[in-house]
Order: C-alpha cells, then sequence, then structure tokens
C-alpha cells in the first residue's frame, strides 16, 4: 500500500474553484490543467495530467526531495514560467563572468573559495529558482543538449562550493546527488549526465539506470548518446575537460572541439617503442558508450594533432599488437 501524504483529490480542487471563485466546472478542470502543466501541481504518483475525480495531486513544494534542491528555498517560484533556453542561457552569462574573474585564462584552475564570497554567486544561486518550473519540452534535442551541459557544468562549481568534494570515483557518489528542481523535477548531478546526456545509461559501479518506467524525467533524455559529451563535461577535478560553455546552435561543433583540445593536453599518450597508447579511463568507465578498445583508437585519430594521429595511424596500420593502459587519474579539485 502507498501512502502519499500533503495531497487533495482532483475533486476538492475543483470544488473549491466553482464554489468559492464562480468557475464552471469544465473551466475548473481546465484551470488544474493548467497548474500542472505549469508544475505548481503534480498527480503523487506522476500517472497522468489532471483530471477531476478521485486522482491525487500534492504541491510541487511537497514532493519528495524538493526541498533538498539547492535552487529551493522553502518556497516554490510562483511566477509565470520563463522559456527555457531564456533562463539557460542567462544562467551561463553569469557563470562565465564568474569564471572571467576568477578563473585562469585557460579555465583549468578554478578560485573556489573567491567565487564563493562573490556578488556574481549570489546573482547566479538567486537565478537558478528560475529553473523550478521550466517547460523542457519546447526544447530541440540540440537546445536540450546545450542545456544540460551548461547546467551541469555550473551545478559542479556550486556543488563544490556549497557541499565540497571527495576524491575518488566511489568517494564521490554522493556530491554527485547534488540537485536542482528543473522543469518541476529533481536533478542530481549524475541523474543529468547518466539519465539525460548519456540516454538513461547505467553509472560506472552502478545496477540500475538512472530513470525507471514511468519516470516523467525520461521524456527529456537525448534521443541519440554522443560520446563527445564526455569531453564537454567537467567534473571539477584536475584530470577533467576544463570548464566550458556550449551555444546550442553549434554545439556539435563546440563538442569536437572540447574533445580536440583534450587530447591535444591530456587523455592520450602514444608510446611508438612500446607499442602501447595510454588512454584516459573516462574510456574504461563508460566503454559502453565508445565501443570496442580498437575502435575507440580509430575514432580518437579524428580529434589528434597530426604529430600524434600520425603515431597513431602507424601503430595501427603495421598489423602489430597494440597495447592499451589507462592513465592514473587525479582526483583533487581543479582549484
Amino acid at each position: 500500500m502507498k501512502i502519499a501524504r500533503n495531497c487533495f483529490a482532483g475533486s476538492e480542487l475543483v470544488e473549491l474553484l466553482v464554489r468559492h471563485h464562480g468557475y464552471s466546472p469544465s473551466n475548473a478542470v481546465e484551470i488544474g490543467k493548467q497548474l500542472c502543466k505549469k508544475h505548481f501541481i503534480h498527480h503523487v504518483f506522476g500517472k497522468n495530467d489532471f483530471e477531476e475525480g478521485n486522482h491525487f495531486y500534492r504541491f510541487l513544494e511537497h514532493e519528495p526531495l524538493i526541498s533538498k534542491c539547492f535552487n529551493f528555498r522553502g518556497a516554490t517560484n510562483d511566477s509565470e514560467p520563463k522559456a527555457a533556453a531564456a533562463v539557460c542561457d542567462r544562467l551561463t552569462k553569469i557563470m562565465c563572468a564568474i569564471l572571467e574573474s576568477f578563473a585562469s585564462e585557460d579555465r583549468r584552475h578554478v578560485d573556489y573559495v573567491a567565487i564563493s564570497k562573490s556578488e556574481e554567486l549570489r546573482r547566479y544561486v538567486n537565478m537558478t529558482q528560475d529553473l523550478q518550473r521550466v517547460n523542457l519540452l519546447e526544447l530541440s534535442e540540440n537546445e536540450t543538449l546545450a542545456f544540460f551541459i551548461n547546467l551541469y557544468n555550473a551545478m559542479i562549481v556550486h556543488a563544490i562550493i556549497r557541499v565540497g568534494c571527495q576524491e575518488g570515483v566511489i568517494n564521490r557518489k554522493s556530491f554527485f546527488d547534488f540537485h536542482y528542481l528543473i522543469g518541476g523535477h529533481p536533478y542530481s548531478l549524475g541523474a543529468i549526465k547518466n539519465g539525460i546526456l548519456r540516454s538513461n545509461r547505467r553509472s560506472p559501479y552502478s545496477l540500475i539506470k538512472p530513470f525507471g518506467t514511468g519516470d516523467r524525467r525520461l521524456e527529456h533524455a537525448l534521443v541519440k548518446m554522443n560520446p563527445l559529451v564526455h569531453f564537454g563535461l567537467c567534473n571539477g577535478t584536475k584530470s577533467s575537460p576544463k570548464v566550458r560553455f556550449f551555444s546550442p546552435y553549434r554545439v556539435a561543433e563546440e563538442l569536437r572541439s572540447a574533445a580536440r583540445e583534450f587530447f591535444e593536453n591530456d587523455g592520450i599518450e602514444v608510446d611508438l617503442e612500446k607499442r602501447t597508447i595510454h588512454l584516459t579511463p573516462i574510456f574504461k568507465w563508460y566503454s559502453a558508450d565508445f565501443g570496442q578498445e580498437r575502435n575507440i583508437l580509430k575514432w580518437i585519430i579524428n580529434f589528434l594533432d597530426a604529430n600524434k594521429a600520425g603515431l597513431l595511424t602507424h601503430l595501427l596500420g603495421d598489423g602489430g599488437h597494440v597495447n592499451i593502459s589507462y592513465m592514473s587519474y587525479d582526483w583533487s579539485i581543479n582549484s
């Protein structure tokens, strides 16, 4: 038996609107549908939109996990929902300004202490409340891709400041539970990366997918997973790709550029004498996204400079055995 708290029946809302506000029953039902659509209320089990009768609903702020979201302050934003793309664009501009002031020129080192004391961060945190009831369904596939990459990278900065960051892929599991309320639902860093951007795939060392059957967030998961996403996401460590933000109109091109830059500085080393390729462990952790190791090497060539591409092409083309090893990952914060 399931127990739902802080809820009301659809018939109770309709009766309230008819008796005390003078609406006709049909208009009262339509108001209920609009309240659901704009994420003021939700069905307690997420099964349907508003219907009159013995269906139970509750206000968004009464849903589980909402109070733990770091862009929630006791009550949801009750203003008219803003366009999702516009909200993300404003948040991205503020975060870019923050990094311009408090990160190194190459964005590989970030002064989180200085950011935590800045007026710009306060403005950013206040504006994140506009995410609470945005309509994510209005976004195109590329807009969804850019929206969630940019939000993930901004949330990482906010998370390091608010909750700190432990080292190690397993020890960091609690860190990736850092949540925002977005479009009426709670999204953790892990849910964004693995549920949305990786098209609902299991995270490393996990046995279950982020979103189960019937989870409304599945509507926003990317239809096709682009493995280049891994080079656009910054997790705040020294071995991570650097923090950057993407345009929804050029996101595919910019992800290719991010991959080329990552492999230019890190990510791969070619030892011709020992016939060994040293790769970032990102390829091991997310092997399901990249395919077989030899196919990965052929794919990587597209993103290497002429020197590394030539060495790798030579090793793959002479018929000899090629060894693949994985580099150590530096989990220390990129401060």
